[in-house]
């Protein structure tokens, strides 16, 4: 099928009720099977086990993926799995569309988990009991969907902007979905997502030492860290331990790593960042924290042989403040210095214009129910905060205002580039409470949680509509999937992150193998947001002013080049919150799709159509076999669960 799209010239010139006719008349496919109830039950189901995936790819990295075109792709495979089989009947492309956005919006519904809340929890010591957690979750997500509909009709019927990553999975949709010759080529990517989900899940099972112990296979165990073997030879026979000025480079997290999720990611985001990475990881871990330990401004510890013992935990602690800063001034000045673009997102709301007739009024989500909703769901939020978080209520308030800005900014940003700076404006807001709520850190942060994550979850509803109105679906079905999704996302985050990740301990909540990021980027921002920068050793202090000005630099010099400046100012400081050995395992992913597009760079060539041009396909299935079955393997090691299962408590392995 080839989709049906209005041109440049049309664009500009048409009208918006004209655009409305043209694609009633040509694109919209009205009452086709859309939300069915399989679709629903298939949509909970897999948006809930993707969410999980997002859970421990942001505990190791501290992002979420947009989990789009593997919905897309898994769900298609397994409906064509159960017609071969006789349990089932092909299902319409809007149907595969309406269960995406199921699947998206429960993916993205653990961004608080992997962030903001988890941030709450590390400061304040303190366990927010589950149901609670549920109920925040969820009015986010609804509040999210009331403030993106006024938007919608704004930014893809008027303005037809390309939401990127949605363009794409409306492209996977339509190619799936093809007739005749077209439908063989469709087959390829929804093969090797499975493939590779396959291997790596298998993979994974193989990487954990107390399950091959209990099925008294450890000797095919394969070690995660590739010097894992060294290291115990090394301690038995006394060789020789590699080292930094006497730190040994474990110490110092320098290690090769087989994390197969990270690897997949890596592949996803591409050489440029990969590079960053392992170049802000390099000067971090290489240079910087030997030199910081010696100097005395890193904790350590020594063992009874007289050993140095590091870590991740302490080098972060002093690493973190130049990486935010980075970060976050790299950030704000590619947001904030493209002025027309800021310009753009907010003409037009504000302005009179002249009505015309609603062609769409039977099949979009009403205005009135934005209108009743935003003040009925802010006040539920604004309550909550307060219930849950001691938040004065006129401090809440103040956040709903705030939420629609952040979200027109925030829309804006993901139409053109299919990012979502939540990070960004989190920080903002936690500027601006450091102002209004001085001193009070549980405040700064769950202020800027709901801004934050309330125009994400608006923002990523619009891109997930984008497919739908490519393809001619009806946009409130995809609002009442965009709920849907946010139950499912809500429970099955909250029943896996509060046993396998929390386990009742919040400070223990950061760990070197999962190092939560974002957890560190906001209660750090929080921390010196309302302690005062006097807390910081002086070489922290100097390591912000170098970050932040560094961060600006770069920006400048990537927009004087035109995107071409091979670094990206957010992937260095992002290595300085991460492990050296995750970093070079998404360097490796990064590099070895790079490295395969540049030996076979034409597209007939055999590899490059299976690998070059189904890269994300083949990422999506490492990372979703990967984490789904690391997840697993981690709720497997759980003492309970070892007892439950065998009788008694494992013995931990080394």
């Amino acid at each position: 099928m080839a989709i049906k799209q209005l041109n440049e010239e049309q664009i500009r010139t048409m009208t918006v009720e004209e655009k409305d006719r043209w694609w009633l008349e040509n694109v919209y496919q009205g009452n086709v099977p859309q939300m069915t109830f399989r679709v629903v039950i298939c949509g909970f189901l897999l948006g809930g086990l993707l969410s999980i995936t997002n859970l421990y790819v942001g505990a190791k990295a501290g992002w979420s993926l947009g989990v789009a075109i593997t919905a897309v792709i898994l769900s298609f495979v397994i409906f064509k799995v159960l017609v071969k089989i006789g349990l089932g009947r092909n299902y319409h492309v809007l149907e595969n569309n309406i269960l995406q956005s199921i699947a998206c919006s429960a993916g993205y519904m653990n961004a608080p988990l992997i962030a903001s809340m988890a941030a709450y929890m590390v400061v304040t010591n303190s366990v927010i009991p589950w149901w609670q957690m549920v109920m925040w979750l969820i009015g986010l997500a609804v509040l999210g969907v009331l403030f993106a509909f006024p938007l919608k009709r704004r930014f893809i019927n008027e303005e037809q902007l390309p939401f990127p990553e949605g363009r794409a999975a409306g492209v996977v949709l339509d190619t799936l979905h093809s007739e005749g010759e077209d439908a063989k080529k469709s087959v390829l990517p929804a093969k090797l997502l499975v493939i590779f989900s396959l291997i790596a899940g298998f993979l994974r099972l193989l990487q954990s030492h107390a399950l091959m112990e209990k099925i008294r296979l450890s000797f095919l165990t394969v070690p995660e860290l590739l010097d894992e073997w060294y290291y115990r030879l090394a301690e038995k026979y006394s060789w020789w331990v590699p080292n930094i000025s006497g730190i040994p480079l474990r110490e110092l997290t320098i290690r090769p790593s087989l994390d197969l999720a990270m690897i997949g990611a890596g592949g996803l985001m591409g050489i440029r960042t990969g590079v960053s990475l392992i170049i802000g990881a390099s000067i971090n871990y290489l240079i910087l924290a030997p030199l910081m330990i010696h100097a005395g401004d890193i904790e350590t510890s020594t063992t009874e042989a007289g050993a140095i013992r590091v870590g991740f935990r302490a080098i972060t602690m002093w690493a973190l403040w130049g990486g935010v800063a980075m970060m976050t001034t790299a950030s704000l000045y590619a947001f904030f210095g493209k002025p027309k673009m800021l310009v753009a997102a907010v003409k037009g709301l504000l302005g009179k214009k002249k009505r015309t007739e609603d062609l769409l009024r039977h099949i979009e989500l009403p205005l009135w129910v934005s209108i009743v909703g935003v003040p009925l769901v802010g006040v539920y939020v604004v309550i909550i905060a307060m219930w849950f978080f001691g938040v004065s209520w006129y401090l809440g308030l103040i956040a709903v205002p705030l939420v629609f800005i952040f979200s027109v900014i925030a829309v804006n940003s993901t139409a053109l580039t299919s990012i979502t700076p939540t990070g960004p404006l989190g920080k903002i807001t936690q500027l601006v409470y450091a102002g209004l709520a001085p001193g009070n850190i549980t405040t700064n942060i769950a202020t800027a949680g709901i801004t934050a994550e309330v125009s994400g979850h608006a923002s990523n509803l619009i891109q997930n509509i984008k497919p739908g109105y490519m393809l001619g679906g009806k946009p409130r079905l995809q609002a009442a999937g965009h709920i849907i999704g946010a139950f499912s996302g809500a429970i099955f985050s909250v029943l896996v992150f509060y046993p396998v990740f929390l386990k009742d301990n919040p400070a223990g909540l950061i760990t070197e193998d999962y190092p939560y990021p974002a957890v560190t980027v906001w209660r750090a921002v929080a921390e010196i947001l309302t302690q005062g920068i006097d807390v910081l050793p002086k070489s922290a202090l100097v390591a912000v002013i170098i970050g932040a000005v560094l961060g600006i630099l770069l920006e400048i010099v990537r927009g004087l080049s035109r995107n071409k400046f091979p670094l990206s100012a957010v992937g260095l400081g992002l290595a300085f919150i991460i492990p050296f050995d995750i970093c070079f395992a998404m360097f490796m992913g990064s590099f070895v799709f790079w490295v395969i597009g540049k030996i076979w760079p034409k597209p007939e060539q055999r590899p490059n159509e299976v690998f070059v041009q189904n890269q994300e396909s083949i990422c999506a299935g490492i990372i979703a076999g990967a984490a789904l079955t690391g997840v697993a393997v981690m709720a497997f090691e759980l003492p309970q669960v070892q007892e439950f299962l065998f009788g008694a408590p494992s013995v931990p392995t080394p």
